[in-house]
């Protein structure tokens, strides 16, 4: 299960409301690559046979199944400061991190 913290749900929100595509969902994936071995995937797709898909406030969050073991449990926020804005990933899978926070090993 992944979570979504308040302000990331509402940044995904107005981001797919943007889109103005109902059928799209928030997709989340893990690749190969990034300076710790796996980095984060995170974009608007639509659903493709053999997803995981979960509703969190009325956002479909797809996962493909291979990437489904990795992100379990992971927690999504949504930062604006001063260092910049961007989403951030909280995965308890993680055994490493990068220093941007990006890429990381299990």
């Amino acid at each position: 299960m992944i979570t979504l913290t308040p302000k990331a749900l509402t940044e995904v929100k107005r981001l797919l409301d943007n889109e103005k595509k109902p059928e799209l969902g928030l997709r989340m994936g893990v690749r190969s690559g990034g300076c710790s071995g796996f980095s984060y995937m995170l974009g608007f797709d639509s659903l493709h046979e053999g997803d995981n898909v979960q509703e969190v406030d009325g956002v479909k969050v797809f996962v493909d199944l291979k990437s489904a073991p990795t992100l379990e449990g992971t927690e999504v926020d949504y930062t604006d400061g001063l260092q910049g804005k961007g989403f951030t990933f909280s995965n308890p899978n993680a055994t490493r991190s990068c220093g941007c926070g990006e890429s990381f090993s299990v």
